[in-house]
Order: C-alpha cells, then sequence, then structure tokens
C-alpha cells in the first residue's frame, strides 16, 4: 500500500543514492513514530525512491528483489511484480517516484535490493537499490 508522501517532512532525512547503467536510484527512509509502537516491539519505516532514467533507451521496471535485515540480524527478501502495483516504463530524463513503507520488530536495520528493468528492444537487466539504514531518532545511524 503505497503511503502518503505529502506527510513526511524531509528535515534531517538521509539520502542513499547508486546508479546502474545510468539509472539512479534515489532513496530517502523516514521513521513513522505515528505508526510505531516501540513497547509492542513494532517500529515502522516510510522510504520515498526516485527512479531517473538517465540512459538512452526507454525501460521499464517489471520487477523487485529487497533484503531486508534487522538489527537482530534476521534478513528477510521480498520478490513480486512492479512496485506500488505499477511497472512504471520511463524513457530518456523521466523520473518514477514513490513512498512505500518496512515494518520491523527491531528498532533498527537496514535495506537494499534491485529492480529488473526491461529495456525496449527486450534485454532484462537488474538495477541496484542502494543499502540503506532504517534508524529511530534515538538510533545512531549506520549500515550493518
Amino acid at each position: 500500500m503505497p503511503l502518503d508522501a505529502s506527510r513526511l517532512d524531509r528535515v534531517d532525512r538521509p539520502m542513499y543514492k547508486a546508479r546502474t547503467e545510468n539509472i539512479e536510484v534515489t532513496v530517502e527512509p523516514r521513521f513513522m513514530a505515528d505508526r510505531s509502537d516501540p513497547r509492542a516491539g513494532r517500529y515502522f519505516w516510510a522510504y520515498t525512491v526516485e527512479i531517473s532514467n538517465h540512459s538512452p533507451r526507454t525501460i521499464q521496471l517489471v520487477a523487485r528483489h529487497w533484503r531486508i535485515t534487522d538489527a537482530s540480524g534476521r534478513l528477510e527478501e521480498v520478490r513480486g511484480d512492479g512496485v506500488v502495483g505499477e511497472q512504471p516504463v520511463l524513457k530518456h530524463g523521466e523520473t518514477f517516484k514513490y513512498t512505500s513503507g518496512c515494518p520491523l520488530t527491531t528498532s533498527s536495520g537496514f535495506m537494499a535490493g534491485a529492480y529488473q528493468m526491461v529495456d525496449e528492444a527486450g534485454n532484462a537487466f537488474d538495477v541496484e537499490i542502494p543499502a540503506f539504514s532504517l534508524d529511530t531518532p534515538d538510533t545512531r545511524r549506520s549500515l550493518n
């Protein structure tokens, strides 16, 4: 379920970037205190992803693969078609932006992954999603 990005302020929010084959992926995570309950071991982060096509070809995002690791070292892998119910097509110079979320049972963790893309000639390739940390405001930021 996409999150309402208008509810997310931009104050002191870290930004992570990766570039693969002239496709740039930028991620901005944000701890959502209003959707978290630390006493119950429930923590929630929103993250906004922007995918920019700087390559000369038209591409389509067809699938995603996330690796989510919590502070205890537990790894969860998530695979699926597209993102937030879409498989966007990006021509040269176009950008696609979406916001989603991640729950954890620990107060920190990190995410990384890849998007599977297909170009107009039918060639499939992976685009790196940069590793980014999920930290509560009272946790020191670090990539584990």
